[in-house]
């Protein structure tokens, strides 16, 4: 490729978006909530985004701005007009995917960039070219995908950008068609209110009655414990396969998808054609948007340099909250490998974040903390900086009148503790003696 591709990363808000560029990200997306797909990341508002185009420009990186609804008739007018507000801004393109409202934005702002969103669910390389001649710049692909299917897309339409995604949540629903959210609880996906109701808890049961006996209340028996062996549904045209419905003391989580990790296929997707490698989280932490940016950052340059894959770059992914990741569908139809039948939370392996830096008195070494999550006097800690990490043993926790704490608890008020070495603005604290 005649370009490096570039690391995208989300960025909820202002300091989600200056950690994403400090630890690696080559650009960021950023959502205006009343028409993104975010509506609950609410760290962007016209009153600070300017500063957010600002700051981005200033050290030479890239923002992107989702406004991706497909709007009802009711917030069409309310669409235009924030398009005349956040176009004069200066962002690098906008994320789209209605078509009116993309060509909108092609008549009255012809030189403003446009990206399509996933939510458009591009399947085919005819897709890309119809996109292509409506004067967009760069495609989203579907998460369906696999990568001899992108490859034939740039192949086809050499012209387009492709923009791929690399790590975080998926949905269990065709990329851009979910209807779950809005079926159980009214709460429309496509404009931004998802639910995320897929991941729930889900208890196995069954109705027991007659619709000739419809006056009668139909009894209603539900599992309070794990049901009988056996439970499966099958497609009538393939009897042979049956997909079992299991449910534990957790219960069953029927439609919960495994996260998305394909750092280790970074050399595939980008032979396949894709120039922007792109991270899921508008609304995750921070310290979720700088570990994600650096690994894919080094891996992605180890790899232009020409050395091996760094299994530590997965390690850290690992560390990370996570349903447990697959390779989605890069390689193959992942099936069941792509599902997590066991719960519905994240998990990580041991090492949560526990605090965020805030703060470094350099001739005390002193640095104040917002705890994330508890640590003790003795834990050993990690301090994570977008050049390195480097471990130390905690050796006190100071409150703010310099009172020794017998713990750090999460949600409490701001700690002190001594680091080994100034940390730099942004900087993490990680623990390797508490689960997560």
């Amino acid at each position: 490729m005649k370009n490096k591709p570039e690391i995208l990363a989300p960025a909820g808000d202002m300091f989600k978006l200056k950690t994403a560029f400090a630890f690696g990200a080559d650009a960021v997306y950023a959502g205006i909530p009343k028409f993104s797909l975010r509506t609950r990341e609410a760290g962007f508002t016209p009153d600070n985004l300017q500063k957010a185009i600002d700051y981005t420009h200033a050290i030479g990186k890239k923002i992107y701005l989702t406004l991706n609804i497909y709007p009802h008739n009711l917030k069409v007018d309310a669409f235009l007009k924030e398009l005349d507000l956040v176009v004069p801004m200066g962002p690098d393109a906008l994320i789209m995917a209605d078509p009116g409202m993309i060509a909108a934005v092609r008549e009255r702002y012809p030189d403003m960039p446009v990206h399509l969103s996933t939510q458009a669910n591009t399947v085919n390389w005819m897709t890309v070219k119809f996109w292509h001649d409506l004067g967009v710049r760069r495609v989203i692909l579907s998460r369906e995908l696999r990568l001899d299917d992108i490859q034939t897309m740039h192949k086809k339409v050499p012209g387009i950008e492709l923009e791929a995604f690399v790590h975080g949540a998926i949905c269990i629903s065709y990329s851009g068609r979910c209807l779950i959210s809005n079926y159980l609880h009214g709460r429309d996906a496509n404009q931004g209110t998802c639910t995320n109701s897929c991941r729930w808890e889900y208890k196995l049961g069954y109705k027991k009655g007659s619709l000739l006996d419809v006056e009668k209340e139909q009894s209603t028996y539900e599992y309070d414990s794990p049901p009988p062996e056996g439970f499966y549904v099958k497609e009538s045209h393939r009897p042979d396969d049956r997909f079992p419905l299991n449910e534990d003391e957790h219960g069953t989580y029927l439609m919960n998808s495994k996260d998305l990790c394909a750092i280790e296929l970074i050399p595939d997707i980008i032979n396949a054609g894709v120039c922007s490698l792109k991270i899921e989280g508008r609304t995750k932490s921070a310290y979720y948007t700088a570990i994600t940016s650096r690994a894919y950052c080094r891996a992605l340059d180890d790899h232009l340099a020409g050395k091996p894959f760094n299994p530590e770059n997965l390690r850290d992914l690992m560390r990370l909250s996570n349903r447990t990741y697959t390779s989605g569908f890069y390689s193959r139809n992942p099936r069941q490998y792509g599902e997590n039948r066991e719960d519905g939370y994240s998990a990580a392996l041991g090492e949560p974040v526990c605090g965020v830096i805030l703060n470094y008195e350099s001739k005390t070494g002193l640095a104040e903390i917002e705890v994330k999550n508890r640590f003790l006097p003795g834990d050993e800690l990690t301090l994570i900086t977008p050049g390195k990490d480097t471990r130390f043993t905690c050796e006190a926790i100071l409150d703010q009148h310099g009172k020794n704490l017998e713990a750090a608890h999460g949600g409490a008020r701001n700690v002190w503790v001594t680091l080994p070495e100034d940390p730099g603005q942004f900087a993490f604290l990680r623990s390797r003696n508490q689960k997560a």
